[in-house]
């Protein structure tokens, strides 16, 4: 098939998903790889290979620079002892294990190691795509784990590529693999981050600053590419320094289309992963002889069940290395932690990308023996891991019984309350500094005190419905009757009298009213026309203009103030970097607002 075909093709199918996932109750990606597996059937489509280097050099790039940027630089610091030995030696660990059970079904020594390399790492991808129902903490320690265990995987998977073409391993070469892979791969990312904070310091244009945030990416892993180093660790420590820096170096037009275009365009490139992977499935599968089929069914099976059991007898072992915390869980809640940690664990877009990348031959070697094998069984385990995990994960959250975990509302709602009240304490200086009159400055201290007042309200609503709903829950577990008395009904709230607001109508005013000039002569144009003035405006006082001007400059003083506390709270590490970001929006979205759309001239 065409270029263009394709495109179309798995543009239609990302869509026909998008409409039927909420439907049939299942996750998107769910939904893609199944219309993926069913567009198999057709030999032509079958036929739509996915290069590796498609994934490594355009898909995975943007994906994780992405989850990158929206990732806790708060959580990775607090968890670093769990993060460090899941994104390593359980990746050691999990590929070994793999190696042993190939060996066990007569896989040759290198092609199991190989087949280990490329199913060990979870994919941070099918992490942020499906593990979302996780509580935050747990959810930002996979994905942080996700993020930075390709590097060991690749590590591992170029070890055993020089095995399985003769190539002379010692442990030398092997430890100055793992350095410059991982060292060069964090230097990469340094250097591009630091160049990128250079250029942004200097424009102020949105196109620029924007273009230059998508070439980071692509810089960092062609960077690590070229010393040999991590091109995945790479594009994930520039995402993280990028993440922290872009606040001060990047404008709040520039940050509102970010959030709009990245979110849209990675969820372009997700769908398409997914129902690619369900292609490649097909092909490999159609690929195999039938009789060897039901072998590589068996080890992939293995293969996925040793996945599982590795990664939850690690993170047993694991357990006494981590910070001790006061309020520890009981064991039963820890050992329910590790079984929903152990199904979130899921495998996609780097796995098949390895396993596609095995060479089909070699100038002095041949071809690497298993190719096939190895590429059917990571397709299998990618395909469980998305079918049956996936799924399955649900149940097994509601099954561990997470306490609700309110810290983030309470972060939000403190951040508000104090970058609101530093900015009605700065006020009166940044009045007198921005030449603005009492009148304005007494209109602002109103709207500030309003927005104060809502957030507290906000504060104390929600306490009270947590409050409500132990109430609740304890009323039904012991069985008592509705307090109310009047057989379960809900007295009536304000939901009815905003209604019956909504539909009272409403009389505009006796100075204006609308022109319908169907009986002009061209019998199109509609306008809106002012018949009148209003007798309150006295033109002798200060222009209307003015006082809006006065108005903007002190509202971008005060947002500029709130920036600058709220700065200091993620500095301090008072509230996380997802209650930042999620202020931040706002911020930008009541500066853009105030100033309008820049243009891109």
């Amino acid at each position: 098939m065409e270029g263009l075909e394709v495109t179309v093709l798995i543009g239609l199918t990302i869509l026909v998903g998008t409409m039927l996932a909420p439907r049939v109750r299942l996750a998107l990606p769910l939904v893609l790889v199944i219309l993926g597996l069913l567009l198999g059937f057709v030999p032509e489509l079958r036929e739509i290979q996915l290069p590796p280097e498609t994934v490594l050099l355009l898909f995975l790039p943007v994906m994780l620079f992405w989850e990158s940027l929206t990732t806790s630089l708060r959580s990775i610091r607090r968890d670093f002892r769990y993060i460090l030995p899941m994104s390593t030696l359980l990746v050691v660990a999990s590929a070994f294990a793999v190696a042993g059970i190939g060996l066990l079904f007569g896989m040759p020594w290198e092609t199991a190691l190989i087949l280990g390399a490329a199913v060990a790492p979870p994919d941070a991808t099918a992490v942020a795509a499906l593990g979302r129902l996780l509580p935050t903490r747990m959810f930002m320690k996979l994905k942080a784990e996700s993020l930075t265990n390709d590097g060991t995987a690749l590590v591992l998977y170029a070890i055993a590529i020089s095995l399985a073409l003769g190539g002379n391993v010692t442990p030398l070469s092997v430890t100055m693999s793992v350095l410059v892979s991982y060292l060069g791969g964090i230097a990469a990312g340094v250097v591009i981050a630091a160049l990128a904070y250079l250029l942004l310091r200097r424009t102020s244009s949105t196109i620029v600053i924007n273009v230059t945030l998508l070439l980071i990416p692509f810089s960092s892993f062609l960077l690590a590419e070229i010393v040999h180093a991590s091109g995945v660790l790479a594009v994930v420590v520039a995402g993280l320094i990028v993440a922290y820096v872009s606040p001060r170096v990047t404008t709040a037009s520039s940050r509102r289309q970010v959030a709009a275009a990245w979110p849209f365009g990675v969820f372009l490139l997700n769908g398409a992963l997914f129902v690619l992977i369900g292609l490649e499935v097909q092909f490999v599968a159609h690929e195999i002889s039938a009789a060897a089929i039901g072998r590589l069914v068996l080890i992939t099976l293995a293969v996925w069940m040793t996945l599982l059991v590795v990664r939850y007898l690690f993170q047993v072992m694991n357990a006494p290395f981590q910070r001790r915390n006061p309020a520890r869980p009981s064991r039963g809640a820890r050992a329910r932690s590790m079984a929903v940690s152990t199904v979130a664990g899921m495998r996609g877009a780097v796995s098949l990308a390895i396993a596609l990348s095995v060479p089909v031959s070699s100038a002095t070697e041949g071809e690497i023996a298993g190719r096939d094998e190895t590429v059917f069984v990571t397709a299998g385990v990618i395909l469980l891991s998305l079918l049956v995990q996936g799924p399955l994960l649900p149940a097994v959250v509601r099954w561990a019984r997470f306490p609700v975990d309110h810290a983030e509302d309470e972060e939000y709602e403190l951040a508000e309350r104090t970058i609101s009240g530093a900015a009605l304490a700065a006020l009166d200086d940044l009045a007198a500094e921005h030449g603005v009159g009492q009148e304005i400055r007494d209109r602002v201290r109103a709207e500030g005190y309003q927005m104060l007042e809502f957030s507290n309200a906000r504060a104390l609503a929600r306490e009270q419905a947590i409050v409500d709903a132990e109430a609740q829950a304890l009323d039904v577990m012991l069985d008592e009757p509705d307090p109310l008395g009047n057989g379960g009904s809900v007295p009536e709230t304000g939901e009815e009298s905003r209604a019956d607001a909504v539909q009272t109508p409403v009389r505009m005013p006796d100075s204006t009213r609308i022109v319908d000039d169907e009986d002009s002569t061209d019998g199109e144009v509609r306008t809106l026309q002012m018949l009148a003035t209003s007798v309150d405006v006295d033109v002798m006082q200060r222009s209307p203009l003015l006082r809006h001007e006065e108005h903007t400059r002190l509202k971008l003083a005060l947002l500029d103030r709130k920036r600058e506390v709220l700065l200091g709270l993620r500095r301090d590490r008072t509230v996380d970097d997802l209650v930042f970001r999620r202020i931040s929006a706002r911020l930008d979205l009541e500066q853009v607002r105030l100033q309008g759309i820049e243009d891109y001239d």
